[in-house]
């Protein structure tokens, strides 16, 4: 185990962040001088934070976790520690779930993550990976104001947010996390980033730490950032998509082949595993109630189960290397993706699916670069355009049906999600779109 850095001495604790089966960051934290021991050691925390609900409430109706009793361990990762830019007494680091007996409990999202990483790598596979974050940004309270009124991707838009937008800059830069682009998008009072591509457990550490950056530069303001996949059902919504791609011995295999859009065979079977896999690994990407309102045609919010080529209504948009683009550069993007899905989940599952196309030999259909959602359902039917999952049990259904996603995700842990996705069903049900929104709106 590394050491832990020297913190500077304005830093008075260390928040210790994981995220549950809802995309919601819980923690612990420790004072500064209890680090070492935190990273060593860890902290107690309950077993039940896998069935913890949206609504902060708890299912028991997963066995294993049936009650009360029980202790973990939650560990600092040294390695990753930063102090905060814009939280000056704290510093910040992902954590990691471990039995008392210093196993690794089969719950823990990133050990998860960190297993399919390993598979991968045993195989001779690099992976690859970058979140695109989307958020609305308002004026504090607990009403929906928002706090630029557009022209959607102008500058005048950011000139109204100008003083939160250079804050959150320089302190995602101070805080490690590398910005590709920042920008004002096309939803309500809406704001995109992306995140430079990195190994995956990196891609989600950064997405979490990125999340704190930006709420705290929006409190320094009297701002509030929202994550939710809908802030309101007359605008478009919240999308992290999620862009992977995987390499042999340093060469990417989504370019310079003679496949579709220059990928290689391998590459081609990665793709054609999300393809094949795209109604589980969006399930647990994209999983609350309010995803599933989001999840409508023509609000870039990819309702349908297909491959295009830079069709940003597609659920799955290759992106090809070629010209200003370098072949390093080629990826694929997963659009069914937002912050209510655990990012350490969400990435071993392309991985799962990924690894099981390449591995298969799996080909790709035709692209598709027009809108299925304007099409009659023959159509789709005859051009093998499924909806993805609609309701809870649907969502359900797809990750038992996807043996690769399962497999990565492991057996605790599907149960456990799988409990909860039906809890948090009951607990909306008869209630209306808008008051399922309001009830998510400040949750991420």
């Amino acid at each position: 185990m590394s050491e832990p850095p020297e913190l500077p001495a304005s830093v008075v604790g260390v928040t210790i962040v994981f995220v549950d089966n809802n995309g919601i960051p819980r923690s612990r934290s420790v004072p500064a001088e209890r680090l070492a021991e935190a990273c060593e050691r860890g902290v107690g925390m309950t077993t039940l934070f896998p069935i913890f609900l949206s609504n902060d409430g708890l299912t028991f109706d997963h066995p294993p976790l049936s009650n009360v009793s029980g202790d973990l361990r939650l560990l600092a990762t040294p390695e990753m520690i930063v102090p905060l830019a814009g939280q000056p007494g704290f510093a910040w680091t992902p954590g990691r779930q471990f039995l008392n007996d210093g196993t690794r409990s089969p719950y823990c999202p990133r050990g998860v993550l960190e297993r399919a990483v390993d598979r991968a790598a045993t195989a001779g596979l690099e992976v690859r990976a970058g979140f695109e974050m989307e958020w609305f940004i308002g004026h504090s309270g607990e009403e929906l104001s928002p706090a630029h009124a557009g022209p959607v991707y102008s500058p005048h838009a950011m000139l109204q947010v100008d003083e939160f937008c250079a804050q959150a800059l320089g302190d995602l830069a101070a805080n490690g996390v590398p910005v590709g682009q920042f920008h004002a998008e096309y939803g309500l009072a809406q704001m995109e980033l992306s995140i430079d591509a990195s190994d995956p457990v990196t891609a989600a550490d950064r997405q979490l730490l990125a999340r704190q950056t930006i709420h705290a530069a929006a409190r320094a303001h009297e701002l509030r950032a929202s994550f939710s996949p809908v802030v309101s059902m007359q605008a478009v919504g919240n999308g992290w998509h999620v862009h992977s791609s995987v390499l042999r011995d340093g060469r990417n295999l989504m370019a310079g082949g003679d496949g579709p859009s220059g990928m290689t065979p391998e590459g081609e079977g990665w793709v054609a595993g999300l393809l094949r896999e795209l109604p589980a690994v969006a399930a647990v990407a994209a999983p609350s109630m309010v995803s599933l309102l989001r999840r409508r045609p023509g609000y870039f919010a990819s309702a349908f189960a297909f491959w295009g080529v830079q069709n940003r209504e597609a659920s799955l948009r290759f992106i090809p290397g070629g010209g200003l683009v370098p072949d390093a550069a080629a990826n694929v993007e997963l659009k069914p993706s937002d912050a209510s899905g655990n990012p350490y989940l969400t990435l071993a599952s392309i991985i799962g699916a990924g690894m099981a196309g390449l591995e298969e030999g799996l080909t790709l259909p035709q692209p598709i670069q027009e809108e299925p959602g304007s099409w009659g359902e023959q159509e789709r039917e005859r051009r093998g355009v499924r909806s993805l999952p609609a309701t809870a049990d649907e969502q359900i259904a797809a990750v038992a049906g996807s043996a690769p996603v399962s497999a990565a995700l492991g057996e605790e842990t599907v149960g456990a999600w799988t409990v909860v996705r039906r809890a948090d069903a009951a607990a909306v049900e008869g209630q209306s779109p808008e008051d399922i929104v309001a009830a998510h709106l400040w949750r991420y």
